[in-house]
């Protein structure tokens, strides 16, 4: 694993530094890398990935729906989403950075709102006031430290129609983090994965302070449930690169 590829940097990234990444000139940065990811993290695994979303937000299938994706990032699952929307004559919000966004190829069904998420949230209901599906994918514990997740949750209901799906996806939750690492399969991984024969070291009393955690999941089931949503803890399917360790909130709006 060359220096690039530690998922060390792609740590503790900001709005801020997934802008610089954006713009960042070094041809040796990869589209997985320019959205915080290792390749060994992202590519080949999109298409399943893509797969999962599509099952988990069935309202994307209806023709002419209204879809919002924000922090969509630049890589292939964009793109994809991008042909998907323009086969089914969507109208696809995209909320990002200026620099992620000049990235993202122009396409007749897509519209560019600048700026992070929940903030630009008024701008993007200038665009749409409402939205049929709403995805937020890899995207939430970028927001928890900085924002809370409690106002972009608010964020997203204001601006989800009746009836309607958002999928909060690809949520890395340090309690099962912890679970997994504990267990059997998660030493066995951890010592296949490092080459070494030796365990995790002291998981169990790993700090959780500035993580999402179980706590924090449910706190935000019930504040969607509060506000009159359904919403739900799914599993990722064991296809996804990082099944055992993170987790998608499904909403529905009756």
């Amino acid at each position: 694993m060359t220096e690039d590829q530690d998922p060390a940097r792609f740590q503790n990234l900001s709005y801020e530094g997934f802008r610089k990444l954006a713009s960042d000139p070094d041809p040796e940065l990869s589209e997985y890398n320019r959205i915080g990811f290792p390749d060994s993290y992202r590519e080949g695994f999109e298409p399943a990935i893509f797969a999962d979303i599509l099952r988990k937000l069935p309202a994307l299938a209806v023709r002419g729906r209204k879809i919002l994706d924000i922090g969509p990032g630049c890589s292939g699952l964009t793109t994809s989403l991008i042909e998907y929307c323009s086969d089914l004559d969507h109208t696809l919000v995209l909320c990002d950075s200026e620099e992620m966004l000049a990235r993202i190829p122009a396409a007749p069904c897509v519209r560019k709102v600048t700026g992070p998420f929940p903030e630009c949230a008024a701008r993007v209901a200038g665009i749409l006031p409402s939205f049929d599906s709403i995805l937020c994918y890899s995207v939430a514990h970028y927001i928890h430290p900085t924002t809370g997740l409690e106002k972009m949750a608010d964020a997203i209901l204001s601006l989800l129609t009746s009836p309607a799906e958002c999928l909060i996806g690809d949520i890395p939750n340090i309690s099962m983090r912890k679970r997994f690492f504990s267990s059997p399969a998660g030493r066995s991984y951890h010592r296949a994965y490092t080459g070494r024969d030796e365990d995790p070291v002291d998981i169990l009393n790993e700090n959780e302070s500035g993580h999402i955690n179980d706590e924090i999941i449910l706190a935000l089931l019930h504040r969607f449930r509060r506000a009159g949503a359904d919403a739900f803890a799914v599993p990722q399917p064991a296809d996804l690169p990082l099944f055992n360790r993170r987790e998608d909130i499904l909403v529905r709006v009756p």
